[in-house]
């Protein structure tokens, strides 16, 4: 456990020192890679959601490739594509951008929808299947998708599956004024990725994960997943609930949140914190609900959702 917290601090200092007055998103970016998510970042351009990917892949050692999503992108530009050898006389498959550690999907809802599914196989199963061969991707992989805001000019809403495939969903939002001037300050004299190191290499990032996916999980912990994504099925303001893939990766995620915090056991508490940011954009509001939004619906349901109080560890 200490030598988890040492790692992991190392690598939120080293993104906190590039990304200016936003440790909470940068503690979520790490926690959706601890739990082998996906990340969704959504907002405005120029607020950070490129550099927060670039910076977590500097800081664990990945490799690291960016997609600039476009109308005109082809599945075959993400996946990689079979080219004839004339020489070999043999069909040669050229791997892609998705085989990377983490993947930056840059603007990814300016694509098609048939662009967008070209990462389900890769985001669900880790695998890239092209002329009927199956390649298998580097570990830890993530996806890193930036999107803007659906009525800005030139997007194309991500499917619900799509939607459902991305662990977590948070916004950059514009930073404080400190924060700002400080940016200006430090960053404008040329890019703070140019000096950025690695903090840990790939070998320790990938024992970071296979740590958190051994922390226990009581039955008691698991009925309150549960629970909250059965509410969110019922709910009247609610067309589309979260899905028992949402479930999992609540668990995952609690998990990740957890071994941050130094303990080797989840707590409803760590449920709780995750909530909004794993289940929120999984959600389709009744178009005449008068729902202010989804993540309002997930507090209101964990206010609502009794917290387990037998065979679980005490909460804080």
């Amino acid at each position: 456990m200490e030598q988890f917290a040492a790692r992991t601090k190392a690598v939120l200092d080293r993104m906190n020192a590039v990304i200016d007055g936003k440790p909470a998103e940068t503690r979520t970016a790490l926690t959706v890679l601890l739990a082998g998510g996906h990340l969704l970042v959504e907002d405005v351009p120029g607020v950070g959601k490129t550099m927060l990917a670039r910076t977590l892949a500097g800081a664990i050692g990945g490799t690291v490739s960016r997609i600039q999503f476009t109308p005109d992108l082809l599945p075959t530009d993400i996946t990689g594509v079979s080219v004839y050898d004339q020489v070999r006389r043999e069909f040669e498959f050229k791997p892609g951008p998705m085989f990377a550690n983490i993947v930056i999907g840059d603007e990814i809802n300016r694509a098609s929808a048939k662009t967008q599914s070209a990462l389900l196989e890769a985001m669900a199963e880790g695998q890239v299947t092209a002329d009927g061969t199956t390649y298998t991707l580097a570990t830890p992989f993530m996806v890193v998708a930036t999107q803007n805001p659906v009525e800005m000019d030139g997007t194309f809403p991500l499917p619900e599956a799509q939607r459902d495939r991305f662990t977590a969903r948070i916004s950059m939002g514009y930073p404080d004024a400190d924060a700002e001037v400080a940016m200006l300050s430090d960053h404008g004299s040329g890019s703070p990725l140019a000096g950025l190191e690695p903090v840990l290499d790939i070998d320790q990032a990938r024992e970071l994960v296979r740590h958190v996916a051994s922390l226990h999980v009581s039955t008691a912990v698991r009925r309150y997943i549960v629970a909250l994504c059965q509410a969110t099925r019922t709910h009247p303001h609610l067309r589309l609930g979260a899905s028992p893939r949402a479930a999992l990766q609540l668990q995952a995620v609690a998990r990740a949140q957890a071994a941050l915090a130094g303990r080797p056991h989840v707590l409803p508490d760590d449920v709780k914190d995750v909530a909004v940011a794993v289940l929120s954009h999984r959600l389709i509001l009744e178009r005449r609900s008068g729902a202010d939004s989804a993540q309002d619906i997930v507090r209101g349901i964990l206010d609502d959702v009794r917290v387990p109080t037998e065979d679980a560890p005490r909460t804080r």
